[in-house]
């Protein structure tokens, strides 16, 4: 490759980055808004507004993964994680501020919006983190297992795994730390894995069009990953 494509490639992969990072602060900062979702009026979900952005993560990780390899997957994962503590610790010195009097926001407001565990949330960046690693793993699995044909097998069953993992144990750890009420657990994971597993779905047809550009774009043959990119 090229230096020219290898620029293109670089400057593509801190654009998914971009992407990646801001979609997993964002979704630990929206987390304790819970809305219902009845798409097919027959089961209302009971999803955080968190996991609108949240599947993001895992198609950058995918694509990322079937075109710049494992490393570079589990670098932007590591990446993900720190800015999610820093944007954590910026949360929570802002809490510690007093408003003034004419701030749109008082202090109760903020408290309440902002004022989560912050035990729970950074447990639940672990598991995340942890949920992350698992994803690549699997799916770098049955790349090897089927000779990188199947990207939708690779595709679902990484993230299904994954995501099933990633939910129990962040809704656990709500209710566990008294963000959640227990009485409410099992209805909030089976919505949140199922709206994982739905959308997981629709999202085959994105990771497909996306490998398709990198190939033609790059001449990648079938299971190829890009070499030399900082």
């Amino acid at each position: 490759m090229n230096l020219k494509d290898q620029l293109l490639a670089s400057k593509i992969y801190l654009v998914l980055a971009a992407l990646f990072i801001t979609s997993l602060v964002v979704s630990n900062l929206i987390f304790q808004r819970f809305f219902y979702w009845n798409p097919f009026g027959w089961f209302p979900f009971e999803i955080s507004a968190g996991l609108l952005p949240y599947p993001i993560t895992f198609l950058i990780t995918d694509i990322i993964s079937e075109i710049y390899g494992k490393k570079k997957a589990n670098q932007i994962v590591i990446t993900g994680i720190f800015a999610s503590f820093f944007s954590v610790l910026i949360v929570l010195v802002g809490n510690y501020t007093t408003a003034t009097s004419w701030s749109p926001v008082n202090n109760d407001v903020y408290t309440q919006v902002f004022g989560f565990s912050t035990i729970a949330v950074l447990a639940s960046m672990l598991a995340y983190l942890f949920a992350q690693f698992i994803d690549i793993r699997v799916f770098h699995f049955w790349k090897r297992k089927t000779n990188g044909n199947h990207l939708w097998l690779r595709n679902n069953f990484s993230t299904f795994t994954s995501q099933f993992i990633d939910t129990f144990t962040v809704v656990s750890l709500l209710c566990l730390f008294e963000v959640l009420s227990w009485d409410v657990f099992s209805s909030v994971l089976l919505s949140g894995f199922l709206f994982k597993i739905i959308v997981a779905a629709l999202d085959t047809p994105v990771l497909y069009i996306a490998v398709y550009f990198f190939r033609k774009r790059f001449l990648l043959g079938k299971g190829e990953e890009l070499k030399g990119i900082l």
